[in-house]
């Protein structure tokens, strides 16, 4: 877990379900004896593949052989053993899903739910057009600083930097109406939010309390959209 939350750069929710899923195969090999990580076979792995598919979705199982995979690499390199038994095992074929996207109506419904005559609603409709311009995860566009994006709306020419997943840098367009949203909430919103806060906070987006707006409660205010929008598909950030 240190190695893929040090070395390897993994955000603290991935680690969290590195930890979750580690905890469950580890339960699984002491009930089939086995308490040294060398001892483990490839016969091991597909029973505990085997198992799991009973229990849980199959994209949750093919999440969990990632995380055991992982492991007995990282034992492999550490030379805790010679070689790696789950190498060779395949997850469950996964169903083939289309992607869900809201229709051209109901995008500019929820764009438009938020109350602009508030501050919150400001700040919403910042969040809401950044999130569509950039098509960036709620985490990256949490994490935002400032001085992230200050520059990028002085100039029209220069994207906007985020940092994904392994502290992966990219440069992503930043259209006119996510420019005027944020340059909107910069001037009207954000001041006066930030001076509930006990210590400055150089986040982009703040909350009530003049702190970092969380994921949770970015994830809140889609929600929120896309009620007030009469949207009653499932909505979620990636949608």
């Amino acid at each position: 877990l240190g190695h893929v939350r040090v070395e390897r750069g993994l955000s603290a929710n991935t680690v969290a379900a590195y930890r979750r899923d580690l905890a469950i195969y580890v339960d699984f090999l002491s009930r089939r004896g086995i308490h040294d990580v060398g001892e483990v076979t490839p016969t091991d792995i597909s029973e505990y593949v085997r198992e799991r598919s009973a229990q849980v979705a199959r994209s949750s199982v093919a999440r969990g052989l990632v995380s055991v995979r992982n492991l007995h690499a990282f034992a492999q390199a550490e030379r805790m053993s010679q070689d790696n038994p789950a190498k060779e095992i395949s997850p469950p074929k996964l169903d083939t899903r289309l992607p869900k996207a809201l229709s051209v109506d109901e995008m500019d419904r929820l764009l438009a739910a938020p109350d602009v005559s508030e501050p919150i609603g400001v700040r919403d409709a910042a969040l809401l057009e950044l999130l569509y311009a950039t098509g960036a995860r709620v985490s990256e566009v949490c994490n935002l600083d400032l001085d992230d994006v200050v520059p990028a709306l002085a100039d029209e020419d220069l994207g906007l930097r985020l940092v994904g997943k392994g502290n992966k840098e990219r440069l992503v367009p930043l259209g006119s109406y996510a420019r005027k949203a944020v340059d909107a909430y910069l001037v009207r919103a954000r001041p006066g939010l930030a001076e509930h806060a006990k210590v400055s906070d150089h986040a982009l987006f703040l909350n009530q309390r003049g702190r970092r707006l969380s994921r949770q409660s970015a994830w809140a205010v889609i929600q929120a959209a896309a009620q007030k929008a009469g949207i009653t598909t499932a909505v979620s950030p990636h949608s």
